[in-house]
């Protein structure tokens, strides 16, 4: 019911995960980032639990294989769950049980990894790394141009109705975290539309925490 990529941008050193699903709110319940540490998908009968688990051990210093190896091994319920994780170094993993629905496949890139099920076709996280390698501009446009292609070889085996961007950048908080928790008919177009708005603006938000008195206005009155 999901396909997502899970990855790392070697210039910046940030995080992000892209994914959608014909389930609503996605992104709430399985895409996970920490800075500085990793990006965690964590979908197909989601345990939301997976993705502050496996970054918990790369914090500790596991790779992405360990960590996920070490959740596959000690979680039940494993068979139902598809994980993915990318690390601090770039290593990539992934799980995913033998429960999983439908059709399954995975994928792994340079500073990436996609993955899904229920879908449409088994090419779907290859067409999502290969548009992630290729794709100029910042982690947000690589991870929207990797959705974009996912759901142009096919997707879900069924429509979609949400999508989510999740980025880590340098602090604690995400540095961007934009959601279509339901659309009938173009959820990742509309994603799109919500990071073309966000980007801009998105390193101004991040001054304004840190320092405030040098940060640009908007120019909104009442703006946040």
């Amino acid at each position: 019911m999901t396909f997502s990529i899970a990855a790392r941008c070697a210039r910046t050193g940030r995080f992000g995960v892209a994914i959608s699903s014909s389930s609503p709110a996605v992104a709430a319940r399985c895409a996970h980032v920490r800075a500085g540490v990793g990006a965690v998908c964590s979908q197909n009968v989601t345990d939301p639990r997976l993705g502050p688990a496996a970054l918990d051990l790369m914090a500790l210093g596991a790779s992405a294989t360990g960590a996920v190896e070490a959740l596959a091994g000690s979680r039940p319920y494993m068979a139902f769950r598809q994980v993915t994780a990318v690390d601090a170094k770039g290593r990539v993993a992934v799980f995913s049980g033998d429960k999983a629905l439908g059709t399954v496949a995975v994928a792994e890139g340079t500073d990436c990894v996609a993955a899904g099920n229920l879908l449409a076709t088994d090419r779907v996280p290859a067409a999502m790394v290969a548009a992630f390698e290729a794709a100029p501009g910042d982690l947000g446009d690589r991870l929207i141009a990797a959705l974009t292609a996912g759901l142009r070889e096919g997707g879900e085996a069924g429509p979609v109705h949400s999508a989510g961007l999740l980025m880590a950048g340098e602090e604690a908080w995400p540095v961007a975290d934009l959601r279509v928790d339901w659309d009938e008919t173009r959820p990742i177009a509309a994603l799109a539309d919500l990071w073309q708005l966000w980007k801009p603006q998105m390193e101004a938000y991040v001054q304004r925490a840190l320092v405030p008195d040098a940060a640009p206005s908007f120019g909104v009155p009442g703006d946040a």
